[in-house]
């Protein structure tokens, strides 16, 4: 398994990769039909971003991350990121991987600490692999996210220093 930074020629393989994500509508705060430049916009467009791409041995993409800053100028030392594993690459550690590998690209941007403001509540594989990486919950938005299955569910703050 191979992480980079990501290119303009890698977008043919992350498409299908962000595409499943947001249609499956459980873990992030997008349209579920949202369009493919929708989606390419919003993730590979943040000021001050970086994307990561995750490639197989044999080429094939089977996630993809990116960073940025949390907010800008006075928060702009608080990283933000956003992660997407291919479901036939699920179960194989690069979750963890692209987490440390993102984790690590941060502190030597200088960002000082990681802050998500979205991470779903049902989204229990997610929640033990950030607290598992020293993350810590700092606040529940209770019913903040409609669920496809699940209906209305909470949305954690979550937060560690680098």
């Amino acid at each position: 398994m191979d992480i980079r930074v990501a290119t303009q020629e890698d977008w043919p393989g992350l498409w299908p990769v962000i595409e499943e994500v947001v249609r499956q509508g459980e873990t992030y705060c997008w349209s579920v039909d949202a369009t493919e430049e929708q989606c390419r916009a919003w993730w590979t467009g943040k000021a001050g971003g970086t994307v990561f791409v995750a490639v197989d041995d044999d080429g094939a993409v089977a996630g993809t991350a990116e960073l940025h800053p949390n907010q800008p100028a006075a928060g702009s030392h608080v990283a933000n990121a956003g992660f997407m594993v291919a479901s036939h690459a699920s179960g194989r550690g690069l979750g963890r991987a692209l987490a440390a590998h993102v984790i690590e690209a941060a502190a030597g941007q200088g960002f000082t600490a990681m802050q998500f403001n979205a991470v779903v509540s049902s989204n229990k594989h997610a929640i033990r692999l950030w607290e598992s990486l020293g993350f810590e919950v700092l606040a529940v938005i209770p019913q903040a996210f409609n669920h496809p299955v699940h209906g209305l569910v909470g949305l954690n703050v979550m937060h560690r220093s680098l």
